[in-house]
């Protein structure tokens, strides 16, 4: 994997026109992603992990707390020998990582600190998932985290685009794809088509429901519908691998991220980890074009095909 340099800060890039790579291909794995999107959303993936620390997922510090002998590690942990996570070793796990995460962001020594927040994040989360509880909403993350040292120095104004970039993108989103189409597999296998005809929604609802949501109970067939809505859209979720261009990629995130605030509102349930990965698919590139040209003052042209 390598990194192609573009023309001068003063020049506009000149691409060759290429066919439309086909997903799954070497090259649609290696499209070359501009560097200043990494830049981007390494910060932000970075920056999130205190908020997740200490707000999101700040119950996995109460597993301080508790006896040893509630540990059940995951596979991972018995694998690797994982130390168990008395009272010390979560405190020293927890600030590392958030240090580290705090580090990372700031664009210094990107493989030495991802790697380093690669490994405490996964330990963070073997610790809160070895108690009875496994969330399947943190898999793009940790992806997003894993792939993110292999790329390499970002900054939001390079103009260069990368392939090594372009493959790690690449992994995030396929594994955002993965979440939705693997969820419904799941939903089908071991609750069957019950799981689109019963009473699933209405009794999340019942539950957890909101002023937003409760009146959906009066409406027979509104909430039935909406689980066969779902298994569908989650079926569909391979044809996310097509996007193109950055009209696309925009309008695919809004629509994600808006179905995520939809069930928040409704039930309370927010998948934050996962629509942190969700942003990668952003062009955050875009920012340092808009940035460059109000410097210059050119009016910004919305709308262009990514470079990838």
């Amino acid at each position: 994997m390598s990194t192609s340099a573009t023309t001068p800060d003063t020049a506009t890039p000149v691409r060759p026109q290429e066919e439309p790579a086909v997903p799954g291909t070497p090259r649609w794995w290696f499209r070359p992603v501009p560097l200043a999107r990494i830049a981007v959303f390494r910060a932000i993936a970075y920056l999130f992990i205190p908020v997740d620390v200490f707000l999101t997922t700040a119950w996995v510090r109460a597993h301080a707390d508790v006896p040893t002998d509630w540990y059940a590690p995951l596979l991972i942990g018995r694998l690797l020998h994982l130390p168990t996570p008395t009272h010390t070793v979560v405190l020293v796990v927890q600030w590392a990582l958030v240090v580290a995460a705090v580090a990372a962001a700031t664009g210094r020594a990107p493989r030495l600190l991802g790697i380093a927040v690669f490994l405490l994040y996964s330990e963070w989360m073997v610790i809160a998932m070895s108690y009875g509880k496994v969330d399947h909403d943190r898999i793009a993350f940790l992806v997003a985290l894993a792939v993110l040292p292999t790329i390499g120095r970002a900054r939001l104004r390079d103009r260069r685009s990368s392939e090594a970039a372009g493959f790690a993108m690449a992994a995030v989103l396929v594994t955002v794809m993965l979440t939705y189409f693997l969820a419904a597999w799941a939903k089908i296998r071991f609750g069957g088509w019950d799981w689109a005809t019963g009473a699933t929604l209405t009794r999340a609802v019942v539950r957890r429901g909101t002023e937003l949501s409760v009146w959906t109970l009066d409406v027979a067939w509104l909430l039935p519908a909406a689980q066969w809505v779902m298994i569908v859209a989650e079926l569909a979720a391979p044809l996310i691998l097509l996007v193109r261009t950055d009209r696309a990629r925009i309008g695919l995130v809004l629509f994600l991220l808006g179905f995520h605030v939809m069930v928040y509102a409704g039930v309370g349930i927010i998948f934050l980890p996962h629509c942190i990965a969700i942003l990668s698919i952003l062009p955050w590139e875009r920012l340092s074009v808009l940035q460059r040209r109000s410097r210059v003052g050119l009016p910004a042209v919305p709308g262009s095909p990514t470079p990838d």
